[in-house]
């Protein structure tokens, strides 16, 4: 049985909490592998809405086991919230496992956050201000707290200490209580103690005896530390090779990688965007495609599908296929545009430039497919689509070069459309 890994292909938002949910039917377990409270998956079951942000997409699946890896940084206290939240809907949120590695956001990395995206002034990158940054610096630096120091209360409680006293300069004049934040670290972990453990010989089981597991990615490949459009990047590993670092799964054990990409594109929070649509086909696009973060609420920046991102998107994550998503939101406009490539001083790039004072100057060269003017919203299978639409996602394949496997064209689980089972992909391309 498989191990598919699901990753954004674009900045995020691209409908991978929907993607996974509708995967996670045949799944028997979801792991989420990076990130932390800043993500926002939304995933509708019927006439239900559920916004999710640490707990993986599964959760909603009586059956299914759901862990949290190493990777994610977890803000404990906004995480007990979550599963009481769930809790109170008729969620059975028992079967989460959290890695006993996974580091802690405490309340002086949000505080940190703030501090230097003001400091930032015109240059702020658009964080969450969720102290996720700061965490992973920490973690890199080896000055982190991680879950299993929470067993130990004068273990944690020195930690903290050290923290405190490496940070005085910083949060001087701020008002922490420490004594207050040691609390209520301790009495969320209380909450959850009996659901730590190694989550990776737990997913190792899993795969060894034959069950279906998937990975979920939080945020996107260009929202990557190391593949995207630095420095306006998340702090962790978006990109499918973070599901090995971020779960402690080797690498041969992944099946297959499935990237989630929009009909067109949306990003969040400063940084370039050479397809962005300013004007009143962006604003359209925001309006059909109601283009407001699940975690933040900020509108999002509106654009055309870019294929150069698309095959960059391709390549570094080793896509086996793709799920496209919102493709109803395209319904009625008269033409549909697709980037090919980029075009700079005379010069044509058809691959994605990690240099960002070139990536400032590339203009987009736009191949213009015709719209369907009509109504997908209601269709049930891939046949059930008009002509022109099968047009758009048979060039779409053609210029990412990998197959597309699943469409979306509205928010429930039935809007979703086979072209093929991605659970029945193996490794390669």
């Amino acid at each position: 049985m498989p191990a598919i890994v699901v990753v954004g292909a674009q900045w995020g938002d691209e409908g991978k909490g929907k993607i996974t949910d509708y995967l996670a039917a045949k799944a028997h377990a979801v792991v989420r592998y990076q990130g932390g409270s800043n993500a926002g998956h939304t995933v509708v079951v019927g006439d239900d809405r559920y916004k999710l942000h640490l707990v993986p997409s599964g959760v909603l699946y009586a059956s299914i086991e759901c862990l949290l890896g190493n990777g994610v940084v977890i803000d404990l206290p906004e995480l007990v919230k979550e599963l009481r939240e769930l809790e109170k809907r008729g969620v059975n949120t028992s079967r989460l496992l959290l890695s006993e590695s996974a580091h802690l956001i405490l309340p002086y990395h949000k505080l940190i956050d703030g501090l230097e995206e003001e400091a930032r002034g015109s240059a702020s990158i658009g964080t969450t201000r969720r102290g996720i940054g700061p965490a992973y610096r920490d973690k890199v630096n080896r000055a982190g707290i991680r879950l299993c120091d929470l067993r130990h209360a004068s273990v944690f409680r020195d930690r903290l200490d050290a923290n405190r006293k490496e940070k005085a300069g910083m949060l001087a004049g701020h008002g922490l209580d420490w004594e207050q934040m040691a609390a209520q670290q301790l009495e969320a972990f209380a909450h959850v103690e009996k659901q730590v453990r190694d989550v990776g010989e737990r997913i190792e089981s899993l795969l060894d005896r034959g069950a279906n597991v998937l990975f979920e990615g939080a945020q996107g490949t260009f929202l990557d530390i190391d593949h995207g459009t630095y420095p306006y990047v998340t702090s962790s590993t978006p990109t499918a090779g973070g599901a090995c670092i971020g779960t402690g799964i080797g690498p041969c054990r992944m099946d297959a990688v499935l990237g989630v990409t929009k009909a067109y594109c949306t990003r969040v929070g400063m940084g370039p965007f050479t397809t962005e649509a300013m004007d009143d086909e962006g604003d359209r696009l925001v309006d059909r495609g109601a283009e407001f973060g699940t975690t933040t609420g900020r509108r999002r920046r509106p654009g055309w599908l870019d294929t150069v991102m698309l095959r960059y998107a391709v390549r570094v994550n080793s896509l086996s296929g793709l799920a496209v998503t919102k493709l109803d939101v395209l319904d009625h406009f008269e033409r549909v545009r697709l980037c090919t490539a980029y075009e700079a001083g005379g010069q044509m790039h058809k691959s994605f430039p990690a240099d960002p004072e070139l990536l400032k100057c590339v203009k987009p060269v736009y191949e213009d497919v015709e719209g369907w003017n009509c109504d997908t919203s209601g269709a049930r299978a891939f046949s059930d689509l008009p002509q022109k639409a099968k047009d758009f996602l048979k060039r779409l394949t053609e210029l990412a070069g990998v197959p597309v496997l699943l469409v979306s064209v509205g928010a429930s689980r039935d809007a979703t459309l086979e072209l093929g089972d991605p659970w029945e992909l193996r490794r390669g391309r």
